[in-house]
């Protein structure tokens, strides 16, 4: 049990995945949450409130749910705020944490999937929070947001694996820097002999942790001696596959190319759909920012593409997708929030563009010009709530109609 537990009160911010997975554990607590209109004590015996009832004079422990941004009420009356890196920072074996903007995810299930016959667990922003996994595994590899990264004040890795970082979550971080702060924030807490794989561009930020630099997987490669050849991802996925096996390089000594090359994609993430007439169609649904969609891009960029993007941009500056799309055999299907300035945008960029408001429309003005080599892929570079529920309810209706033809 962490030592901050003994003789305190547990004080939880937000009645979510994090929070009942430590209130499980350690239990029964008092939640707070936005969604809380009358108290009620759940089936676990937890008292669960609104905010306006948390009361700071009371309280010598709050543990937060890391998706509660720092403006909140209950961020700025707490007096003993922990996340949950720090609530577990004295329990937590050997770890190490993976961020960066695109590719966190596939990144730490591939380095599970290596590390798995060492008795390592993954969890963190993958899914499992710390509380679920075991303090007597000798590793533990996490997924870790930069919401968490915020929070964190005491928690350390012991290898830090940073993919590129790219303008995400900026109304709660309230600017591109203070995003990219958070993401470099464990630079300052690491030790000589703890590693930090980063990009080269931060080459110059201040750490004891030994670092190896790359602009790209090539680099990788070169620096751990793994032969590129040998690995069946293209792209983005192949910059996740060598960090991964980078990883494992430095703790093991090994380079294991069967068991990279078996590893199974998250679906919606380039996931690849035959139709009745061999046509590929290509889910990337999961793509909801223009990094991830130009790391699909540079995957079949020796292909005729038909690309459906479009959503909920936030209003990020689109201008290095274009960028990325203008050298291509490319046709821009348009949808959604941002379909009037997607195609403003490809007259300006010269890239063919097909105004067609909604998926469904995109897949039937693609079905009429599609062949077996091309490709039709979905890689919105947006996020789908102004037209669906969630990326997987796009990407699971995308599949089904590529299905039907």
């Amino acid at each position: 049990m962490p030592k901050l537990l003994q003789n305190q009160t547990l004080n939880l911010f937000g009645y979510g995945l994090t929070t009942k997975a430590i209130a499980t554990r350690f239990g029964p607590a008092t939640f707070y949450d936005d969604n809380v209109t009358q108290p009620f004590i759940d089936d676990a015996g937890n008292r669960v409130k609104p905010v306006s009832e948390f009361q700071a004079k009371y309280s010598s422990l709050e543990v937060i749910s890391p998706s509660i941004p720092p403006y909140h009420p209950l961020v700025q009356q707490a007096q003993h705020l922990l996340c949950e890196y720090d609530f577990f920072a004295d329990d937590m074996p050997f770890s190490i944490w993976i961020s960066g903007t695109n590719g966190k995810t596939t990144t730490t299930r591939m380095i599970q999937t290596l590390l798995e016959d060492k008795g390592s667990e993954c969890g963190g922003n993958i899914g499992t929070p710390l509380a679920a996994l075991s303090p007597d595994a000798p590793l533990w590899i996490l997924e870790t947001s930069s919401y968490m990264l915020h929070y964190v004040k005491e928690a350390k890795p012991d290898i830090y694996v940073l993919l590129p970082i790219a303008p995400d979550h900026l109304k709660w971080h309230g600017d591109f820097e203070a995003y990219e702060q958070a993401k470099l924030a464990p630079l300052a807490f690491m030790k000589d002999g703890e590693a930090v794989i980063l990009p080269r561009k931060y080459a110059d930020v201040p750490t004891k942790g030994f670092k190896i630099l790359y602009d790209g997987a090539d680099d990788l490669a070169e620096y751990f001696g793994i032969d590129i050849a040998k690995i069946d991802f293209k792209g983005g996925f192949l910059l996740d596959a060598v960090l991964a096996m980078g990883v494992d390089k430095i703790l093991y000594d090994r380079l294991d190319y069967d068991k990279i090359n078996n590893f199974t994609l998250d679906k919606h993430r380039q996931e690849k759909v035959y139709d009745s007439q061999g046509r590929l169609w290509v889910n990337d649904s999961k793509a909801t920012n223009i990094d991830a969609t130009i790391a699909a891009l540079d995957a079949f960029s020796d292909k005729t593409i038909h690309i459906i993007l479009g959503g909920d941009d936030k209003g990020v500056d689109l201008q290095p997708l274009f960028e990325a799309l203008k050298p291509l055999d490319i046709t821009i299907y348009a949808i959604g929030a941002n379909e009037s300035r997607l195609m403003k945008m490809a007259t300006h960029n010269h890239v063919k563009g097909v105004a067609c408001q909604t998926m469904q429309k995109a897949q039937e003005a693609i079905d009429k010009v599609l062949i077996k080599e091309s490709i039709a892929l979905l890689s919105p570079a947006a996020a789908s709530f102004d037209q669906f529920k969630a990326y997987t309810v796009r990407g699971q209706e995308f599949k089904e109609k590529a299905l039907s033809f």
